[in-house]
């Protein structure tokens, strides 16, 4: 069964920094491409940062310049670096990827468990 799990939120003042990691477990032939979503209180799900299997990026207007994503193919993980991080930031982060599984024929979506990242001014 394949699961994203995930690590790193918490609590951080204004201006400070956190890592997010979400590592795919399981069986499955390949990842393709994995990012990070958020959703603050009565606000819509938004993408944060998205990363392709050839290291191609995307991120919100938001948060350029400020976060970074990466992932290490070896053990099938995602990053997410914040820094100066805002209160605006404070939401609950999934992680997502699409992944397939050995004997399918196409990929499916996936995504963790969700962690908390509070930003206090």
């Amino acid at each position: 069964q394949v699961q994203l799990v995930e690590s790193g939120g918490g609590s951080v003042q204004a201006g400070g920094s956190l890592r997010l990691s979400c590592a795919a477990t399981g069986s499955f032939f390949s990842i393709r491409r994995m990012g990070w979503y958020r959703q603050a209180p009565g606000k819509q799900r938004e993408l944060v940062a998205a990363i392709t299997s050839n290291d191609s990026t995307d991120y919100a207007d938001s948060v350029k310049g400020r976060f970074t994503i990466s992932r290490d193919n070896a053990k099938n993980t995602v990053y997410l670096q914040m820094n100066r991080l805002k209160p605006e930031d404070t939401a609950v982060y999934n992680c997502n990827a699409d992944i397939i599984r050995y004997g399918s024929i196409r990929y499916q979506d996936y995504w963790g468990q969700g962690t908390q990242v509070t930003v206090s001014s």
